[in-house]
């Protein structure tokens, strides 16, 4: 009877294995089929989770503007996408759009350079960062301006510049690439846990405000990633970290998480946590235990008696 049982189980097991595939490969398809021909602006695009971001986006069929300080690298980038040939679906030639994001000066002449591409943008991947190691009292004040700089009010100002035309479209999804530590608070990461909290606020209330316009926010917020994040850290004074964290070593493929940020944007998700198991518990401890939570915290920093290099 036993025997009898498994053999019938096996293929119904088989089939359901079967089925479940078929049905993540077609809600795969539809996703790509959602951007095709979308204009998707991506800022940080030469390096990173935002050069995968690029690569997923290209190769679904979307119309990229891609953005970032290195002239030459968008261009190396662009040349790479316009020579790839991993995809069926028809793809189009990249537009490149230089300048930084945290000189203010520049935001609104680099929207209007944006919106020129093709008149008009569907997609906003706010995407560019800095990462931050060092301690409190030995950070000087520039570097907590420089990191906000970069990765609240340089996004907060191009979604601004951008922002009018959606409406007036009443069309276009905004998505902000956050991290899990804009929703709990690590130590030796006060200015960029700041800047992502700040950012998950800002896009929270950008989604309710803009809604009634028909347009989409997501808040995308990874762990640790593949990149060379920890590398170009800034540290208390301000210099370069310059180490591979063995936790960013060990983290997830940029291709993965860009791949998922596709899928957000597909399914118009509003809040995307790409975290490990443990700090997506800490997330809900924080709330629903925050003695415990601040007392792990707590504890965490005083084995280390320098930033923490993981």
């Amino acid at each position: 009877m036993d025997f009898v049982t498994s053999t019938a189980i096996l293929p119904l097991l088989l089939g359901c294995v079967g089925v479940c595939s078929l049905l993540k490969l077609l809600q795969w398809l539809r996703t790509r089929a959602c951007v095709r021909n979308a204009v998707v602006v991506v800022t940080g695009a030469t390096s990173g989770l935002g050069r995968e971001c690029a690569r997923v986006f290209h190769a679904a069929g979307a119309k990229l503007v891609l953005c970032g300080r290195n002239a030459k690298a968008l261009e190396e980038l662009t040349r790479e996408l316009a020579a790839s040939r991993a995809t069926k679906v028809q793809t189009h030639k990249p537009y490149t759009v230089t300048f930084d994001l945290t000189d203010p000066g520049a935001i609104v002449g680099a929207a209007a350079e944006i919106l020129q591409c093709f008149g008009y943008v569907d997609v906003l991947i706010n995407n560019a960062g800095i990462s931050y190691r060092g301690t409190i009292v030995d950070t000087s004040l520039d570097v907590d301006r420089r990191v906000m700089e970069t990765n609240y009010f340089g996004p907060v100002a191009l979604t601004k510049a951008l922002l009018s035309s959606m409406i007036r479209r009443r069309q276009g999804h905004v998505v902000a690439i956050s991290s899990i530590q804009g929703k709990i608070s690590v130590p030796f990461r006060s200015a960029y846990a700041a800047s992502k909290h700040a950012t998950q606020a800002f896009f929270d209330c950008l989604r309710a405000e803009v809604e009634q316009h028909d347009i989409e926010v997501t808040v995308v917020s990874p762990g640790y990633i593949q990149t060379s994040l920890s590398l170009n850290a800034v540290t208390a004074d301000g210099s370069k970290y310059g180490v591979m964290d063995e936790t960013t070593a060990q983290g997830r493929s940029p291709s993965q998480v860009a791949r998922d940020v596709l899928a957000a944007v597909g399914k118009k998700k509003k809040d995307v946590v790409l975290a490990d198991v443990v700090p997506s518990l800490a997330v809900y401890l924080r709330t629903l235990a925050p003695r415990l939570f601040f007392s792990l915290m707590a504890s965490r920093a005083r084995k280390e008696q320098k930033p923490k290099r993981c």
